[in-house]
């Protein structure tokens, strides 16, 4: 399907990196910003109602963009001064949406009900340390396509937490697994569309999946299984339940590797990669607007595109510092600012 995009990268120290060519050209973020060219970004979410709209979670705070990334102005109110480390929007009411936070600030979970203009702080906030990363952060939230209200949430390290009222209330989960290291340190969480209710919460070592809402679950160790112990991200198509996982020797790593799941996530298989990754695969992204389109990165730069929905990948020239987070929207800003690195 072809489209015109914005490609956009976070990082740990230079921002969001933009492109508007397909990545032959990339920006970085013009002076006199509310957020800082040299800031430290978190996490990236795509306005679904607004394909030129995007949020930025930064270690100051939550940030909006109305032009793809050319420019942007800071959120102002309870995000103020916060370390946004997780965005989600509700995919039946974008309305509704939730942040994470955390190190270096406190670890707590907000909500919108006015599409991210303003927000409240909700009664799950994890204690100021824990063990493993000293201070928590909120790396992991999902809600279900079914329902805007039913939302997880998963902590480094701290656990993972279920509520069916839009956070009001929370339900630990964690607790019930079977005894094992890294339980309590959730990387990423899927829900997916349907009945019955597929759940899969991704620790630091292991995938945990429910086929019945969160009631039981199976446990595959990431060693075991896939010969990496360390698992960072999933990511699920936007057309189907097909989804990607990446995983690496240890963080940052040395190397990386990517699996792929056509069965929601019973059984994951290799997939090739033109090049060995640098590091662990640390990213992904895409865009429902192109579901074919998908971008992941390795915690030390390397961004890798496929075009034809993950079957094939192809190892983008640019390399950046620390990705934090990708994404793409299908746009093209009418102004796009100068150019800082050329292909």
């Amino acid at each position: 399907m072809a489209t015109e995009k914005t490609l956009l990268v976070s990082t740990d120290g230079q921002a969001v990196m933009r492109s508007h060519d397909d990545g032959e050209t990339w920006h970085r973020i013009g002076i006199d910003q509310d957020l800082e060219y040299d800031d430290r970004v978190r996490c990236l979410l795509a306005d679904p109602r607004d394909p030129q709209s995007i949020f930025a979670g930064a270690e100051r705070g939550l940030f909006h963009s109305k032009d793809c990334g050319v420019t942007w102005s800071r959120v102002d109110g309870a995000l103020n001064d916060m370390a946004v480390w997780k965005l989600a929007v509700a995919p039946g009411n974008p309305d509704i949406m939730y942040a994470g936070t955390g190190s270096p600030t406190p670890s707590i979970f907000f909500r919108s009900t006015d599409a991210g203009r303003t927000w409240e702080r909700t009664a799950l906030q994890m204690p100021a340390k824990c063990a493993g990363v000293s201070r928590p952060r909120m790396l992991a939230l999902a809600v279900d396509p079914d329902n805007a209200l039913d939302v997880w949430a998963g902590v480094e390290e701290g656990g993972l937490f279920h509520s069916t009222n839009g956070g009001t209330d929370w339900e630990r989960l964690d607790t019930s697994w079977p005894t094992a290291a890294g339980n309590s340190d959730i990387h990423n969480i899927i829900v997916l569309p349907g009945t019955p209710k597929v759940v899969l919460a991704l620790v630091v070592n292991a995938l945990y999946r429910s086929e019945d809402g969160g009631k039981t679950w199976t446990r595959a160790g990431a060693k075991d299984s896939w010969g990496m112990r360390y698992s960072r991200f999933l990511l699920k198509k936007t057309d189907s339940d097909e989804l990607f996982l990446g995983i690496g020797d240890g963080t940052p790593g040395t190397i990386g590797a990517l699996l792929r799941s056509t069965d929601k996530g019973a059984t994951f298989h290799p997939v090739e990669l033109p090049v060995r990754p640098n590091s662990c695969l640390w990213a992904a992204g895409g865009n429902a607007a192109d579901p074919d389109f998908l971008l992941i990165g390795t915690k030390f730069g390397d961004l890798f595109s496929s075009r034809d929905g993950g079957r094939s990948w192809q190892k983008e020239w640019r390399e950046f510092n620390e990705i934090t987070d990708i994404t793409w929207l299908p746009r093209v800003p009418a102004y796009q600012g100068s150019v800082h690195v050329h292909a």
